[in-house]
């Protein structure tokens, strides 16, 4: 099950953030997405139509954080990712990823020599 939760903003648009499992197969850490959208209905369409089928959220137990808003929303695609440690708790001796955007998941890996 994804957490997540969402954030309106004043001009009436939402951002959501959802953690899902990491792809990368059993293991500590999980990816943290941030979409913005007119709503949240759109935000997860967004997510669904391109390749996260099974996303939905339930509630609004982890909404983005302040610095994850300010991220999503200078970002011109306003879809953006990133790994997130042990389900997501950060400590000042954890580095911090940046932000990825969605892009970067859907091209091939480059051809080996």
């Amino acid at each position: 099950m994804a957490a997540g939760g969402f954030c309106k903003l004043p001009n009436g648009s939402v951002v959501v953030a959802l953690n899902l499992p990491s792809p990368a197969g059993p293991g500590p850490g999980s990816v943290r997405f941030l979409v913005v959208a007119q709503n949240r209905a759109r935000a997860l369409t967004r997510l669904r139509n391109l390749g996260l089928r099974a996303v939905y959220l339930r509630g609004n137990a982890a909404p983005p954080t302040p610095d994850e808003i300010t991220a999503v929303l200078h970002h011109p695609d306003g879809l953006i990712w990133r790994t997130t440690p042990d389900g997501g708790v950060q400590g000042p001796d954890l580095t911090q990823e940046l932000w990825r955007p969605f892009k970067s998941l859907l091209r091939s890996p480059a051809p080996q020599a």
